[in-house]
């Protein structure tokens, strides 16, 4: 007898049936709460990263990494490295995050094994921040 598949319990329900089935493994919490597909040879694969998104989900954590990507599917690691030409690009993912514009002005200072870049504002002052 073939089993009828249902939609994946989500929400409320679905943190209900987790604690009602506490005393199972994850792999059957999972597929007791609608994770699983059927194989065309009739094997049963349980899918926990959507079990557990639906977990976090339920209980209102949102994990969202898209917020942080540049828009070609990369993240900022906050991170650059030296181009063949002597440059450092620093990008627009990070400079988008600070607010800067076009023409905003830094003043260099080196140190030991450091940079830093200082803001100056509109009269050439250095920004400080506290």
């Amino acid at each position: 007898m073939a089993e009828t598949k249902t939609a994946p319990l989500t929400g409320k329900g679905l943190l209900q049936k987790v604690k009602d089935l506490s005393h199972l493994s994850k792999k059957e919490t999972a597929r007791e709460c609608g994770y699983y597909t059927v194989t065309k040879d009739g094997q049963v694969r349980v899918n926990l990263t959507d079990f557990y998104d639906a977990l976090l989900a339920a209980r209102g954590i949102t994990l969202n990494p898209e917020s942080a990507k540049d828009g070609r599917g990369r993240e900022p690691t906050y991170r650059v490295s030296v181009h063949k030409n002597g440059q450092i690009v620093i990008g627009s993912t990070y400079t988008q995050e600070m607010g800067l514009k076009p023409g905003d002005e830094f003043e260099i200072k080196l140190g030991y094994k450091h940079i830093h870049l200082i803001q100056l504002d509109s009269d050439g002052a250095a920004e400080i921040e506290d």
